[in-house]
């Protein structure tokens, strides 16, 4: 049988240990102890850390922590008892004796440390509730109050009581003279029911619900954060990447740019206190009974139902702005001021909305969460809705999939805003899957900020083990690349990537992991100061002036085979311009600076396509 531990005398014999240890295969550690010169010796030091101790002090017995661990801690040090005080250090392990009593309660346990079974003395419980409190003791000081507690509640379950256990104590601490250690101990044994532990009001214990089944713990201890998986059997969603950070599923949830600054939080935690609801079904509370509480995000009005030609034929009952211009901004950011209203990502100023029955659009204000608003912007950003549904409007004429979307004619003489439905929710009151929508920042780990710092490669690279249907999703990654080089989108980032993850109830993987429908998709060059935007993430080392040679690469590295990269490209181009031509905008907006800007974005596709054709 392989031995990684030689001790002369048990295990092998001195001439034997000295010529291996001449040729280089055993290794001397101190006298009569050889180790395997091969192996990883700190590893067989603290694995046999106790027969070691057992082979060099075969009268001392373990002690203190060492008998509750039988073994050593987890700094590597081994306790021990016996007639001298003595530390030896033998390569991580470190082993600490102490002076044992006059009259010491020991008893035999059993070893097995891979070399078979072998018995050594160990302190008996009183003996080591009495060690618990030695003054100034390393001894004392290696058993934690964790320790403690299970030592007494294991005296009181032997001796019946607690009275019982402190009179057992007692009696062997009379014995050793251990007066001081007895009266700890009879204090410690005897006390008052323990008032609840002083807690710091910083922390947070957050129970996480997908479609409001919880998941999992959130928990911050002021320092730090831990995640926590509750009970929960269905698909993996929410994973720590980083010890003590936000996991970034959770992180890609969290509000940016204009809800951040209405929220006026100073930190994750006070954006995660802030509010409750957030995208992909996720419910965040402080106790578990507000999940009951919350409306479940379920579409029951499609959208189509209320679209005409483009233009949202229903009823707007949502913020206006009002007789002061900027008044809309601050009606809008105070159905925030409320908990249960959903939290959006993003940079863009956004709304959660809900479209009821009758086709009244209001607030998702304890109302579901079905449809998105993104009003006009300001300081050069007035046409963005029109900008938005025009793109997704090719998008679908390219191919895309799309969610439904219209331009809504505001209130007060606003601009036009783009309302567009959700598509990572459940369809009506018999569906039962279970969605949920990851951005390529959560996939990839990375924090939000660094958004713009990926590639068009490692997208495809980290699509390839997640995606279910991977052959038609790298097309669709190529395809998304290239339209959106033509439509001079350069604001597609890693947040405006995503998977659309779908599982069925009862399963614990998901069915589906497909590349999400196509969003946030803009010609960020028709706007003022974006005139020479780039690629927001780059493909073959590139961010503009991209030609058909640099997708091929891009498919190249994805592992498309040429022929169907060519056919993305040409499909894209074509599909287009034929797009481009027969486009026609709702007509609320003709002759409006919206119109114009729509012309200026569809002249800047025409002149790209000739780019990769």
């Amino acid at each position: 049988m392989f031995m990684p531990l030689h001790l002369v005398g048990e295990t092998i014999d001195k001439t034997r240990s000295h010529y291996l240890a001449e040729n280089g295969r055993l290794m001397q550690l101190m006298r009569g102890i050889y180790v395997d010169a091969s192996d990883d010796i700190d590893s067989t030091v603290l694995r046999h850390a106790v027969r070691i101790a057992h082979y060099l002090y075969p009268r001392a017995y373990l002690s203190a922590a060492s008998a509750v661990l039988l073994g050593p801690t987890r700094n590597g040090r081994l306790f021990l008892s016996s007639r001298r005080v003595q530390r030896t250090r033998l390569r991580m392990l470190e082993i600490i004796q102490n002076i044992a009593p006059d009259h010491p309660s020991v008893a035999p346990a059993i070893i097995d440390d891979g070399m078979g079974e072998f018995r050594v003395e160990v302190s008996t419980m009183r003996q080591r509730f009495l060690e618990a409190f030695r003054i100034r003791s390393e001894h004392a000081a290696s058993l934690d109050e964790g320790m403690r507690e299970q030592i007494a509640q294991r005296l009181v379950e032997e001796f019946g009581s607690p009275q019982g256990a402190a009179d057992a104590v007692w009696t062997l601490a009379r014995e050793n003279k251990w007066y001081r250690e007895g009266e700890q101990s009879e204090r410690f044994l005897l006390r008052r029911p323990a008032t609840a532990p002083v807690r710091n009001e910083a922390a947070l214990d957050l129970t996480v619900a997908w479609h409001g089944a919880p998941v999992g713990h959130l928990t911050h201890d002021g320092f730090e954060w831990r995640w926590r998986d509750k009970n929960w059997d269905g698909p993996p969603l929410i994973r720590q990447t980083t010890p003590g950070k936000l996991p970034p599923f959770i992180v890609s949830l969290l509000p940016e740019g204009w809800l951040e600054s209405v929220l006026r939080v100073r930190d994750e935690r006070a954006v995660l206190k802030s509010g409750a609801r957030y995208m992909s079904n996720i419910t965040i509370v402080e106790r578990p009974s507000e999940l009951a509480e919350l409306p479940a995000d379920v579409l029951t009005t499609p959208l189509a139902r209320f679209t005409n030609e483009g233009e949202f034929t229903g009823r707007y009952d949502g913020p206006g702005r009002g007789e002061i211009e900027d008044n809309f901004e601050r009606n809008l950011a105070a159905i925030f001021e409320r908990r249960d209203t959903p939290r959006l990502s993003g940079i863009q100023i956004k709304a959660p909305m809900f479209l009821a029955e009758d086709g009244t659009l209001s607030a998702s204000v304890g109302r579901p969460f079905t449809h998105i608003l993104k009003p006009a912007g300001t300081s050069g950003f007035e046409t963005l809705p029109i900008i938005e549904w025009q793109a997704l409007v090719l998008g679908a004429a390219v191919g895309f999939e799309v969610p439904a979307m219209a331009l809504v004619p505001m209130p007060d003489g606003m601009p036009p805003a783009l309302l567009v439905e959700r598509f990572d929710i459940r369809r009506g009151g018999d569906d039962t899957r279970l969605l949920a929508l990851e951005d390529f920042c959560s996939v990839l780990g990375l924090p939000t900020e660094a958004k713009y710092d990926g590639t068009m490669e490692r997208v495809a690279r980290a699509l390839r083990p997640l995606s279910t249907r991977l052959d038609e999703d790298l097309l669709i990654v190529l395809k998304r690349a290239v339209f959106a080089w033509l439509i001079a989108d350069g604001d597609m980032h890693l947040k405006n990537l995503a998977l659309l993850k779908i599982a069925e109830p009862g399963n614990d993987s998901f069915g589906s992991v497909r590349m999400a429908p196509l969003y946030d998709a803009v010609t960020t060059r028709s706007f003022p100061h974006l005139a020479r935007d780039r690629m927001a993430l780059k493909l073959n080392g590139k961010d503009d002036r991209l030609r058909r040679a640099d997708f091929k690469a891009l498919a190249a590295t994805a592992g498309i085979k040429a022929s169907d990269a060519d056919q993305v490209i040409d499909s894209v181009a074509s599909a287009l311009a034929a797009s481009l031509d027969t486009l026609t905008l709702p007509r609320f907006i003709a002759g409006s600076p919206a119109a114009e800007a729509a012309a200026t974005m569809r002249a800047l596709a025409k002149e790209r396509i000739d780019t990769v054709t």
